[in-house]
Protein backbone atom coordinates (compact mmCIF):
# COMPACT_ATOMS: atom_id res chain seq x y z
CA UNK A 1 0.00 0.00 0.00
CA UNK A 2 1.58 3.35 -1.20
CA UNK A 3 1.11 6.25 1.72
CA UNK A 4 -0.77 9.40 1.62
CA UNK A 5 1.07 12.82 2.05
CA UNK A 6 4.43 11.32 3.12
CA UNK A 7 3.02 9.77 6.44
CA UNK A 8 3.91 6.46 7.82
CA UNK A 9 2.15 2.95 6.99
CA UNK A 10 0.46 2.75 10.07
CA UNK A 11 -0.50 6.39 10.10
CA UNK A 12 -2.15 5.95 6.47
CA UNK A 13 -3.85 3.00 7.53
CA UNK A 14 -5.55 5.31 10.36
CA UNK A 15 -6.29 8.00 7.51
CA UNK A 16 -8.14 5.56 5.63
CA UNK A 17 -9.91 3.96 8.65
CA UNK A 18 -11.39 7.47 9.35
CA UNK A 19 -12.41 7.88 6.22
CA UNK A 20 -14.35 4.63 5.88
CA UNK A 21 -15.82 5.43 9.37
CA UNK A 22 -16.62 8.69 7.92
CA UNK A 23 -18.89 7.36 5.18
CA UNK A 24 -20.27 5.13 7.43
CA UNK A 25 -22.01 7.60 10.13
CA UNK A 26 -22.51 10.16 6.62
CA UNK A 27 -24.44 7.88 4.74
CA UNK A 28 -26.70 5.88 7.60
CA UNK A 29 -27.58 9.48 9.77
CA UNK A 30 -27.64 11.25 6.63
CA UNK A 31 -28.77 9.86 3.52
CA UNK A 32 -30.79 7.36 5.50
CA UNK A 33 -28.66 4.14 3.31
CA UNK A 34 -29.46 0.83 5.03
CA UNK A 35 -26.97 -0.11 7.70
CA UNK A 36 -26.60 -3.34 6.38
CA UNK A 37 -25.68 -2.18 2.87
CA UNK A 38 -23.56 1.00 3.94
CA UNK A 39 -21.92 -1.63 6.14
CA UNK A 40 -20.73 -3.91 3.65
CA UNK A 41 -19.74 -1.03 1.59
CA UNK A 42 -17.68 0.72 4.32
CA UNK A 43 -15.64 -2.73 4.93
CA UNK A 44 -14.81 -2.98 1.15
CA UNK A 45 -13.73 0.56 0.98
CA UNK A 46 -11.73 -0.19 3.58
CA UNK A 47 -9.91 -3.06 2.48
CA UNK A 48 -9.00 -1.31 -0.89
CA UNK A 49 -8.03 1.70 0.23
CA UNK A 50 -5.64 -0.27 2.67
CA UNK A 51 -3.90 -2.27 -0.18
CA UNK A 52 -5.42 -5.31 0.29
CA UNK A 53 -6.10 -7.63 -2.53
CA UNK A 54 -9.60 -7.04 -3.73
CA UNK A 55 -10.43 -10.78 -3.39
CA UNK A 56 -8.78 -11.04 0.31
CA UNK A 57 -11.38 -8.35 0.83
CA UNK A 58 -14.50 -10.47 -0.19
CA UNK A 59 -12.88 -13.49 1.56
CA UNK A 60 -12.88 -10.64 4.89
CA UNK A 61 -16.10 -9.32 4.86
CA UNK A 62 -17.74 -13.27 4.33
CA UNK A 63 -15.63 -14.64 6.93
CA UNK A 64 -16.24 -11.87 9.53
CA UNK A 65 -19.86 -11.81 8.92
CA UNK A 66 -19.77 -15.61 9.37
CA UNK A 67 -17.78 -15.48 12.34
CA UNK A 68 -20.21 -12.94 13.86
CA UNK A 69 -23.07 -14.49 13.09
CA UNK A 70 -22.02 -17.97 13.69
CA UNK A 71 -22.43 -17.82 17.44
CA UNK A 72 -24.77 -14.37 17.65
CA UNK A 73 -27.52 -15.19 15.28
CA UNK A 74 -28.03 -18.46 17.27
CA UNK A 75 -27.90 -16.67 20.79
CA UNK A 76 -30.26 -13.55 19.15
CA UNK A 77 -32.50 -16.73 17.86
CA UNK A 78 -32.70 -18.65 20.74
CA UNK A 79 -32.94 -15.54 23.63
CA UNK A 80 -35.93 -13.94 21.30
CA UNK A 81 -37.97 -17.29 21.99
CA UNK A 82 -37.30 -17.42 25.83
CA UNK A 83 -38.24 -13.63 26.10
CA UNK A 84 -41.41 -14.62 23.69
CA UNK A 85 -42.58 -17.04 26.00
CA UNK A 86 -41.90 -14.81 29.19
CA UNK A 87 -44.25 -12.33 27.56
CA UNK A 88 -46.86 -14.39 26.37
CA UNK A 89 -46.63 -15.85 29.94
CA UNK A 90 -47.15 -12.75 31.51
CA UNK A 91 -43.67 -13.32 33.15
CA UNK A 92 -41.64 -10.25 32.36
CA UNK A 93 -44.95 -8.56 33.85
CA UNK A 94 -44.13 -10.35 37.17
CA UNK A 95 -40.77 -9.55 37.04
CA UNK A 96 -41.59 -5.71 36.30
CA UNK A 97 -44.81 -5.49 39.03
CA UNK A 98 -42.90 -6.89 41.61
CA UNK A 99 -39.70 -4.50 40.48
CA UNK A 100 -41.97 -1.68 40.56
CA UNK A 101 -43.58 -3.04 44.25
CA UNK A 102 -40.25 -3.24 45.74
CA UNK A 103 -38.33 -0.48 44.94
CA UNK A 104 -40.79 2.36 43.93
CA UNK A 105 -41.76 3.74 40.45
CA UNK A 106 -39.16 6.06 40.98
CA UNK A 107 -36.07 3.78 41.82
CA UNK A 108 -36.65 1.14 39.90
CA UNK A 109 -34.27 2.08 37.66
CA UNK A 110 -31.35 1.23 40.53
CA UNK A 111 -32.85 -2.09 40.61
CA UNK A 112 -31.93 -1.99 36.70
CA UNK A 113 -28.90 -2.08 37.00
CA UNK A 114 -28.45 -4.19 39.92
CA UNK A 115 -30.12 -6.98 37.44
CA UNK A 116 -27.71 -6.40 34.30
CA UNK A 117 -24.96 -6.98 36.63
CA UNK A 118 -26.31 -10.01 38.30
CA UNK A 119 -27.21 -11.94 35.18
CA UNK A 120 -24.48 -10.15 33.07
CA UNK A 121 -21.58 -12.43 35.21
CA UNK A 122 -21.53 -15.61 33.52
CA UNK A 123 -23.13 -14.26 30.13
CA UNK A 124 -22.10 -12.16 27.18
CA UNK A 125 -23.52 -8.61 26.64
CA UNK A 126 -25.35 -10.02 24.05
CA UNK A 127 -26.75 -12.99 25.68
CA UNK A 128 -27.97 -10.72 28.70
CA UNK A 129 -29.41 -8.14 26.10
CA UNK A 130 -31.58 -10.53 25.12
CA UNK A 131 -32.60 -12.30 28.03
CA UNK A 132 -33.70 -8.49 29.43
CA UNK A 133 -34.87 -6.20 26.86
CA UNK A 134 -38.29 -7.78 27.60
CA UNK A 135 -38.22 -6.53 31.06
CA UNK A 136 -37.06 -3.24 29.98
CA UNK A 137 -39.87 -2.49 27.77
CA UNK A 138 -42.26 -4.45 30.31
CA UNK A 139 -40.89 -1.90 32.80
CA UNK A 140 -40.89 1.39 30.78
CA UNK A 141 -44.51 1.08 29.94
CA UNK A 142 -45.35 0.35 33.30
CA UNK A 143 -43.79 3.09 35.43
CA UNK A 144 -44.41 5.62 31.49
CA UNK A 145 -40.44 6.14 32.25
CA UNK A 146 -38.11 7.04 29.65
CA UNK A 147 -36.67 3.82 27.91
CA UNK A 148 -33.09 4.88 28.22
CA UNK A 149 -33.50 5.59 31.94
CA UNK A 150 -34.40 1.90 31.94
CA UNK A 151 -32.47 0.87 29.86
CA UNK A 152 -29.17 2.41 30.18
CA UNK A 153 -28.67 1.06 34.07
CA UNK A 154 -29.17 -2.95 32.45
CA UNK A 155 -26.72 -1.58 29.59
CA UNK A 156 -24.29 -0.78 32.05
CA UNK A 157 -24.54 -3.60 34.42
CA UNK A 158 -23.82 -6.22 31.58
CA UNK A 159 -21.40 -4.24 30.12
CA UNK A 160 -19.34 -3.64 33.03
CA UNK A 161 -19.16 -7.12 33.99
CA UNK A 162 -18.50 -8.11 30.08
CA UNK A 163 -14.85 -6.04 30.22
CA UNK A 164 -13.81 -6.53 33.83
CA UNK A 165 -15.15 -9.53 35.91
CA UNK A 166 -14.00 -13.07 35.21
CA UNK A 167 -15.30 -15.82 34.11
CA UNK A 168 -15.39 -13.85 31.10
CA UNK A 169 -13.11 -14.77 28.34
CA UNK A 170 -11.45 -11.71 28.11
CA UNK A 171 -10.48 -11.06 31.71
CA UNK A 172 -9.65 -14.91 32.10
CA UNK A 173 -7.40 -14.08 28.82
CA UNK A 174 -5.01 -11.35 30.40
CA UNK A 175 -5.41 -13.09 33.93
CA UNK A 176 -3.29 -16.05 32.39
CA UNK A 177 -1.01 -13.59 30.24
CA UNK A 178 -0.17 -11.15 33.17
CA UNK A 179 -0.02 -13.97 35.81
CA UNK A 180 -2.69 -12.35 37.75
CA UNK A 181 -4.30 -14.25 40.83
CA UNK A 182 -8.26 -14.63 40.01
CA UNK A 183 -9.35 -14.49 43.74
CA UNK A 184 -8.11 -10.84 43.71
CA UNK A 185 -8.74 -9.86 40.17
CA UNK A 186 -12.12 -10.37 40.98
CA UNK A 187 -12.14 -8.97 44.41
CA UNK A 188 -11.36 -5.63 42.62
CA UNK A 189 -13.21 -5.80 39.60
CA UNK A 190 -16.22 -5.58 41.75
CA UNK A 191 -15.21 -3.13 44.12
CA UNK A 192 -14.45 -1.00 40.69
CA UNK A 193 -17.39 -2.29 38.60
CA UNK A 194 -20.06 -1.19 40.71
CA UNK A 195 -19.32 2.61 41.26
CA UNK A 196 -18.82 2.72 37.29
CA UNK A 197 -21.89 1.03 36.52
CA UNK A 198 -23.59 3.62 39.23
CA UNK A 199 -22.45 6.34 37.54
CA UNK A 200 -22.78 5.04 33.94
CA UNK A 201 -25.76 3.56 34.73
CA UNK A 202 -28.81 5.15 36.89
CA UNK A 203 -27.50 8.74 37.19
CA UNK A 204 -26.13 8.82 33.67
CA UNK A 205 -29.56 6.86 32.40
CA UNK A 206 -31.72 9.54 34.24
CA UNK A 207 -29.86 12.13 32.79
CA UNK A 208 -30.09 11.06 29.13
CA UNK A 209 -33.54 9.70 29.24
CA UNK A 210 -34.83 13.17 29.66
CA UNK A 211 -33.40 14.55 26.44
CA UNK A 212 -33.56 12.04 23.97
CA UNK A 213 -37.27 10.08 24.14
CA UNK A 214 -37.44 7.18 21.93
CA UNK A 215 -40.28 4.16 22.01
CA UNK A 216 -39.25 0.58 21.22
CA UNK A 217 -39.73 -1.04 17.89
CA UNK A 218 -43.53 -1.68 17.24
CA UNK A 219 -42.80 -4.82 15.66
CA UNK A 220 -40.91 -5.66 19.01
CA UNK A 221 -43.05 -4.44 21.85
CA UNK A 222 -46.00 -6.36 20.04
CA UNK A 223 -44.31 -9.65 20.71
CA UNK A 224 -43.20 -8.49 23.94
CA UNK A 225 -46.45 -7.14 25.43
CA UNK A 226 -48.85 -9.40 27.60
CA UNK A 227 -52.38 -10.61 25.13
CA UNK A 228 -55.11 -10.09 26.96
CA UNK A 229 -56.09 -10.26 31.06
CA UNK A 230 -53.91 -13.46 31.58
CA UNK A 231 -52.87 -14.56 35.62
CA UNK A 232 -49.37 -13.63 35.86
CA UNK A 233 -47.48 -16.96 36.51
CA UNK A 234 -45.31 -16.49 39.73
CA UNK A 235 -42.35 -14.50 40.58
CA UNK A 236 -40.16 -17.39 41.72
CA UNK A 237 -40.70 -19.67 38.42
CA UNK A 238 -40.21 -16.90 36.40
CA UNK A 239 -37.09 -15.71 37.76
CA UNK A 240 -35.81 -19.34 37.68
CA UNK A 241 -36.46 -19.71 33.63
CA UNK A 242 -35.03 -16.06 33.24
CA UNK A 243 -31.46 -17.32 35.16
CA UNK A 244 -31.60 -20.85 34.35
CA UNK A 245 -28.86 -20.12 31.16
CA UNK A 246 -27.23 -17.75 33.41
CA UNK A 247 -26.64 -20.82 36.08
CA UNK A 248 -25.80 -23.75 33.27
CA UNK A 249 -23.03 -20.77 32.40
CA UNK A 250 -21.86 -20.02 35.87
CA UNK A 251 -21.48 -23.62 36.90
CA UNK A 252 -19.41 -24.10 33.57
CA UNK A 253 -17.64 -21.66 33.81
CA UNK A 254 -16.71 -22.85 37.45
CA UNK A 255 -16.48 -25.84 36.54
CA UNK A 256 -13.52 -24.88 34.21
CA UNK A 257 -12.18 -23.04 36.96
CA UNK A 258 -11.69 -25.27 39.57
CA UNK A 259 -10.45 -28.06 36.68
CA UNK A 260 -9.09 -25.90 33.91
CA UNK A 261 -7.48 -29.15 32.02
CA UNK A 262 -10.83 -30.75 32.26
CA UNK A 263 -9.55 -33.77 33.04
CA UNK A 264 -13.01 -34.64 34.86
CA UNK A 265 -16.17 -36.03 32.45
CA UNK A 266 -18.13 -33.71 34.83
CA UNK A 267 -16.07 -30.53 33.82
CA UNK A 268 -16.88 -31.66 30.50
CA UNK A 269 -20.62 -31.75 30.82
CA UNK A 270 -21.08 -28.86 32.62
CA UNK A 271 -18.35 -27.09 30.20
CA UNK A 272 -21.20 -28.50 27.52
CA UNK A 273 -24.16 -27.61 29.08
CA UNK A 274 -22.71 -23.88 30.08
CA UNK A 275 -21.51 -22.96 26.62
CA UNK A 276 -24.15 -20.38 26.11
CA UNK A 277 -26.05 -21.73 23.25
CA UNK A 278 -26.49 -25.08 24.58
CA UNK A 279 -27.78 -23.26 28.00
CA UNK A 280 -30.17 -20.86 25.75
CA UNK A 281 -31.27 -24.40 24.35
CA UNK A 282 -32.34 -26.27 27.04
CA UNK A 283 -33.42 -22.83 29.00
CA UNK A 284 -36.00 -22.25 25.97
CA UNK A 285 -37.22 -25.60 26.25
CA UNK A 286 -37.79 -25.66 29.84
CA UNK A 287 -39.56 -22.35 29.33
CA UNK A 288 -41.94 -24.44 26.81
CA UNK A 289 -43.44 -26.14 29.96
CA UNK A 290 -43.01 -23.56 32.70
CA UNK A 291 -44.12 -20.78 31.04
CA UNK A 292 -46.16 -22.59 28.56
CA UNK A 293 -47.81 -25.93 29.44
CA UNK A 294 -47.89 -24.93 33.05
CA UNK A 295 -49.50 -21.85 32.01
CA UNK A 296 -52.66 -23.74 29.57
CA UNK A 297 -50.93 -22.73 26.63
CA UNK A 298 -51.59 -25.67 23.54
CA UNK A 299 -48.58 -27.15 21.53
CA UNK A 300 -49.97 -24.98 18.52
CA UNK A 301 -49.48 -22.02 20.52
CA UNK A 302 -46.20 -22.67 21.51
CA UNK A 303 -45.23 -23.28 17.97
CA UNK A 304 -46.58 -20.54 17.08
CA UNK A 305 -44.75 -18.08 20.10
CA UNK A 306 -41.48 -19.62 18.68
CA UNK A 307 -42.10 -19.04 15.09
CA UNK A 308 -43.94 -15.65 14.85
CA UNK A 309 -40.74 -13.66 17.22
CA UNK A 310 -38.07 -14.92 14.92
CA UNK A 311 -39.24 -12.49 12.07
CA UNK A 312 -38.27 -9.12 13.95
CA UNK A 313 -34.91 -9.95 14.13
CA UNK A 314 -33.76 -10.83 10.53
CA UNK A 315 -33.03 -6.84 10.56
CA UNK A 316 -30.77 -6.99 13.62
CA UNK A 317 -29.21 -10.12 12.47
CA UNK A 318 -27.91 -8.87 9.38
CA UNK A 319 -27.05 -5.44 10.61
CA UNK A 320 -24.86 -7.20 13.38
CA UNK A 321 -23.19 -9.53 10.47
CA UNK A 322 -22.35 -6.26 8.49
CA UNK A 323 -20.75 -5.03 11.83
CA UNK A 324 -18.45 -8.15 12.02
CA UNK A 325 -17.71 -7.61 8.36
CA UNK A 326 -16.48 -4.13 8.87
CA UNK A 327 -14.76 -5.43 12.17
CA UNK A 328 -12.71 -8.11 10.37
CA UNK A 329 -11.45 -6.29 7.42
CA UNK A 330 -10.09 -3.52 10.21
CA UNK A 331 -8.02 -6.57 11.70
CA UNK A 332 -6.92 -8.02 8.13
CA UNK A 333 -6.00 -5.00 6.69
CA UNK A 334 -3.98 -4.66 9.86
CA UNK A 335 -5.40 -1.42 11.28
CA UNK A 336 -5.02 -3.18 15.05
CA UNK A 337 -1.69 -3.73 14.63
CA UNK A 338 -0.67 -0.37 13.30
CA UNK A 339 -2.74 1.06 16.41
CA UNK A 340 -0.88 -1.24 18.97
CA UNK A 341 2.56 0.17 17.23
CA UNK A 342 1.76 3.73 17.74
CA UNK A 343 0.80 2.80 21.37
CA UNK A 344 3.59 0.65 22.60
CA UNK A 345 5.59 4.01 22.10
CA UNK A 346 4.08 5.94 24.02
CA UNK A 347 6.04 6.32 27.14
CA UNK A 348 3.41 6.52 30.43
CA UNK A 349 2.19 4.55 33.75
CA UNK A 350 1.62 0.85 33.06
CA UNK A 351 -2.17 1.13 34.04
CA UNK A 352 -2.32 4.19 31.35
CA UNK A 353 -0.74 2.33 28.77
CA UNK A 354 -2.55 -1.00 29.85
CA UNK A 355 -6.14 1.15 28.97
CA UNK A 356 -4.41 2.90 26.09
CA UNK A 357 -3.80 0.28 24.52
CA UNK A 358 -6.75 -1.75 24.65
CA UNK A 359 -8.87 1.72 24.02
CA UNK A 360 -7.24 2.17 20.50
CA UNK A 361 -7.14 -0.99 19.62
CA UNK A 362 -11.41 -1.47 20.56
CA UNK A 363 -11.75 2.10 19.03
CA UNK A 364 -10.11 0.69 15.60
CA UNK A 365 -11.74 -3.15 15.80
CA UNK A 366 -15.10 -2.60 17.93
CA UNK A 367 -14.61 -5.79 19.53
CA UNK A 368 -13.89 -5.89 23.84
CA UNK A 369 -12.35 -9.15 23.39
CA UNK A 370 -10.16 -8.52 20.85
CA UNK A 371 -9.30 -5.51 21.93
CA UNK A 372 -8.55 -7.13 25.58
CA UNK A 373 -7.01 -10.15 23.76
CA UNK A 374 -4.66 -8.03 21.68
CA UNK A 375 -3.72 -5.90 24.58
CA UNK A 376 -2.62 -8.49 26.99
CA UNK A 377 0.14 -9.43 24.31
CA UNK A 378 1.38 -6.28 23.62
CA UNK A 379 1.34 -5.30 27.68
CA UNK A 380 2.76 -8.58 28.88
CA UNK A 381 6.50 -8.31 28.24
CA UNK A 382 6.25 -4.64 29.37
CA UNK A 383 4.60 -5.81 32.31
CA UNK A 384 6.92 -7.83 32.89
CA UNK A 385 9.85 -4.89 33.34
CA UNK A 386 7.56 -3.52 35.52
CA UNK A 387 7.92 -6.19 38.56
CA UNK A 388 6.10 -3.64 41.68
CA UNK A 389 3.11 -2.67 39.53
CA UNK A 390 -0.21 -4.46 41.12
CA UNK A 391 -0.90 -7.34 38.22
CA UNK A 392 -4.26 -7.26 39.13
CA UNK A 393 -5.01 -4.04 38.20
CA UNK A 394 -3.37 -4.05 35.23
CA UNK A 395 -6.04 -6.54 33.81
CA UNK A 396 -8.39 -4.50 34.73
CA UNK A 397 -6.96 -1.47 33.35
CA UNK A 398 -7.01 -3.18 30.21
CA UNK A 399 -10.75 -4.41 30.36
CA UNK A 400 -11.58 -1.03 31.39
CA UNK A 401 -9.75 0.70 27.57
CA UNK A 402 -11.52 -2.68 25.85
CA UNK A 403 -14.95 -0.85 26.33
CA UNK A 404 -15.00 2.21 25.72
CA UNK A 405 -16.26 4.34 23.25
CA UNK A 406 -18.12 1.84 21.11
CA UNK A 407 -19.48 3.03 17.98
CA UNK A 408 -20.40 1.73 14.00
CA UNK A 409 -17.86 -0.44 13.85
CA UNK A 410 -19.55 -2.61 17.18
CA UNK A 411 -21.91 -5.41 17.00
CA UNK A 412 -23.18 -4.14 20.01
CA UNK A 413 -23.73 -0.66 18.68
CA UNK A 414 -25.73 -2.03 16.08
CA UNK A 415 -27.81 -4.48 18.47
CA UNK A 416 -28.74 -1.54 21.08
CA UNK A 417 -29.63 0.77 17.86
CA UNK A 418 -31.79 -1.26 16.68
CA UNK A 419 -33.18 -2.74 20.03
CA UNK A 420 -33.60 0.69 21.10
CA UNK A 421 -35.31 2.09 17.74
CA UNK A 422 -32.78 4.77 18.09
CA UNK A 423 -31.30 6.76 15.34
CA UNK A 424 -27.09 6.45 14.58
CA UNK A 425 -27.01 10.17 16.31
CA UNK A 426 -29.24 8.97 19.46
CA UNK A 427 -26.78 5.61 20.18
CA UNK A 428 -23.80 7.73 19.75
CA UNK A 429 -25.35 10.07 22.19
CA UNK A 430 -26.29 7.72 24.48
CA UNK A 431 -25.08 4.03 24.18
CA UNK A 432 -21.61 5.27 23.28
CA UNK A 433 -21.26 7.69 25.70
CA UNK A 434 -21.81 5.64 28.53
CA UNK A 435 -19.52 3.31 27.54
CA UNK A 436 -17.20 5.83 27.71
CA UNK A 437 -18.03 6.49 30.89
CA UNK A 438 -18.10 3.73 32.46
CA UNK A 439 -14.36 2.85 30.75
CA UNK A 440 -12.96 6.13 32.21
CA UNK A 441 -14.94 6.32 35.74
CA UNK A 442 -13.17 2.78 35.59
CA UNK A 443 -9.92 3.98 34.72
CA UNK A 444 -10.01 6.60 37.45
CA UNK A 445 -11.46 3.95 40.39
CA UNK A 446 -8.24 1.71 39.49
CA UNK A 447 -5.75 4.23 39.37
CA UNK A 448 -7.07 5.52 43.15
CA UNK A 449 -7.07 2.21 44.12
CA UNK A 450 -3.38 1.52 42.72
CA UNK A 451 -2.14 3.89 45.62
CA UNK A 452 -3.73 1.94 48.45
CA UNK A 453 -2.60 -2.23 47.02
Amino acid sequence: MSTIFGLSHEATLLVWTFVSIAFLIVFIAKYKWNPFVTLLLSALMLGLLSGMNPLDVVKSVIGGVGGTLGKIALVIGLGTMLGKMMAESGGAERIATTLVDKFGAKRVHWSMMFVGFIVGIPVFFEVGLILLIPIVFTVARKTNMSLLQIGIPILAGLSIVHGLVPPHPAPMIAIDAFNADLGMTILYSLIVGLPAAIIAGPIFGKYIGKRIQVQPPANLEEQFAVKGDIKLPGFGITLFTILLPVILMLAGSAALILDPDATSSWTIFFEFIGHEVIALLISVVFSFYSLGFARGFTKEDISRFSSECLAPTATIILIIGGGGAFKQVLIDSGVGGAIAQIATQANVNIILFAWLVAALIRVATGSATVAMTTAAGIVAPVLAMNPGVNVELVVLATGAGSIVLSHVNDAGFWMVKEFFNMSVTQTLKSWTVMETILSVVALGLILALSMFV
